[in-house]
C-alpha cells in the first residue's frame, strides 16, 4: 500500500485518543523525555503504521528552522576506535530524535573540507568532528557561521570550542613507565599522524617518561608517520633491523601495533620472548590474540556520549558546560605482551 498523503497527526491522535502533540513526540523519538507510557508509544505507532504515515520532514525542517541532523566527520571510519565513538553518537541522537550523516575524511584534510561543505548544504543542525589535526582554518570558518561543533580526539588549542579528548599524555606515560619496570631500557615509539595534537601528546609522555627515569631517548627508536596498520608494519621492520634492536615497541594506535604483530611474524620472532609490544587503544580482540596484547584504553563510550550531549545542549541553547576542553582518562590494561627483563 502507498503511503497516504493525507494522514495527518491530528487523524492519528483522534483515532488513537491521544493528543496531536503527543503523536508528534512518539513519531520523532521523544516517548522517553516526555515519558509517555509505553501502551501509549506502541497505539500511536501501530495507528501510523496502519495509515502508512509518513511525515513531511522538509516542510516541518523549513517551518522551525531544524532539521534533526547531525554531521559527523571522521578521520578513519574502517578504524573500530572511531567506529565505536560514532556508533555511541548515534546512538544517544536516536534517542534524542536527531538523525547522523556520518562522512569519513580518510585523513585528508581535502575530503575534510569537502564532507564540512556537503553537511552544510544539507542544513545540519551542528556538526561532530574527529578532525585529521593538520589544517584548523576550514573548521573555524564554521564557527564564523555560528554552526555549533564539537571537536572530539584531536584538537587545535586555539578554537574556543568544546572538545573531548583522551588523555593522551598520561596513557603514554603509564606504557613507557610499565616497560622500564619490566626492566625494558630500549623502548621503540611508532608515531601517528606527525604535528596533530593527538601524536604530539604520546609522544611528548613517551619523551618524559623517559626523562622520569633517566634513560636517554634513542632518535633511531621513534618511527612512523600515520595511525595506519601499514606505518605500523613498515616502522617495525625499520626497527627490527636496526643494528641494536630494541626491547620493546610502544605502537600508537590499535592499527598500528596490528602492523607491528604481522612484520614481527614476519621476522620468526615472538612476543614477548622477543621482543615485546604495548598498543595504544585498547580493543576487545586483543584478548584473543596469542599472546593477549597489553594496552592503553580509551574510553570511547564516554568520547561518544559527552560529545553528542554538549552538542545536543548547545542545540537546545543550553550551553552550561565552562571547561572547553573536557579530558578523559585512560587506563593501562595489562595482559601478557610484555616480557620481565
Amino acid at each position: 500500500m502507498s503511503a497516504n498523503k493525507n494522514t495527518t497527526l491530528k487523524v492519528i491522535a483522534e483515532r488513537a485518543g491521544v493528543s496531536a502533540t503527543t503523536v508528534s513526540r512518539v513519531l520523532t523519538g521523544k516517548s522517553r523525555e516526555y515519558r509517555i507510557s509505553k501502551k501509549t508509544e506502541d497505539l500511536v505507532t501501530r495507528i501510523s503504521d496502519e495509515l502508512n504515515y509518513e511525515p513531511d520532514i522538509l516542510a516541518r525542517s523549513l517551518r522551525i528552522k531544524q532539521t534533526f541532523t547531525v554531521g559527523m566527520i571522521v578521520p578513519d571510519i574502517s578504524n573500530p576506535f572511531f567506529a565505536s565513538i560514532t556508533r555511541y553518537v548515534e546512538n544517544e541522537s536516536r534517542k534524542a530524535g536527531y538523525s547522523v550523516i556520518v562522512c569519513d575524511s580518510q585523513e585528508d584534510t581535502k575530503l575534510e573540507k569537502d564532507a564540512i561543505r556537503i553537511l552544510k548544504m544539507r542544513k545540519v543542525d551542528g556538526m561532530i568532528i574527529c578532525p585529521v589535526g593538520k589544517e584548523s582554518k576550514h573548521i573555524s570558518n564554521i564557527l564564523k557561521q555560528n554552526i555549533p561543533v564539537v571537536i572530539v580526539d584531536r584538537y587545535f588549542p586555539e578554537f574556543d570550542v568544546p572538545c573531548i579528548v583522551s588523555d593522551n599524555y598520561d596513557g603514554s606515560v603509564q606504557a613507557v613507565n610499565y616497560l622500564v619496570k619490566n626492566g625494558h631500557r630500549k623502548i621503540a615509539f611508532i608515531q601517528g599522524v606527525i604535528n596533530t595534537s593527538v601524536n604530539r601528546d604520546r609522544l611528548k609522555g613517551y619523551i618524559d617518561a623517559h626523562e622520569m627515569n633517566n634513560i636517554p631517548i634513542n632518535k633511531s627508536f621513534i618511527v612512523g608517520e600515520d595511525f595506519g596498520e601499514r606505518n605500523g608494519y613498515i616502522g617495525t621492520k625499520i626497527l627490527l633491523n636496526e643494528p641494536d634492536r630494541p626491547t620493546a615497541i610502544f605502537g600508537t594506535s590499535n592499527l598500528i601495533s596490528i602492523g607491528a604483530i604481522r612484520a614481527i611474524k614476519e621476522e620468526h620472532l615472538k612476543i614477548p620472548d622477543d621482543i615485546s609490544l604495548i598498543a595504544f587503544d585498547d580493543q576487545p580482540y586483543f584478548d584473543f590474540l596469542d599472546p593477549p596484547i597489553t594496552s592503553v584504553r580509551q574510553k570511547k563510550d564516554d568520547l561518544g556520549n559527552i560529545s553528542i550531549s554538549l552538542l545536543l545542549n548547545s542545540l537546545r541553547g543550553n550551553i552550561s558546560y565552562e571547561k572547553k576542553r573536557i579530558m578523559v582518562p585512560t587506563e593501562l590494561i595489562v595482559r601478557r605482551s610484555v616480557r620481565k627483563i
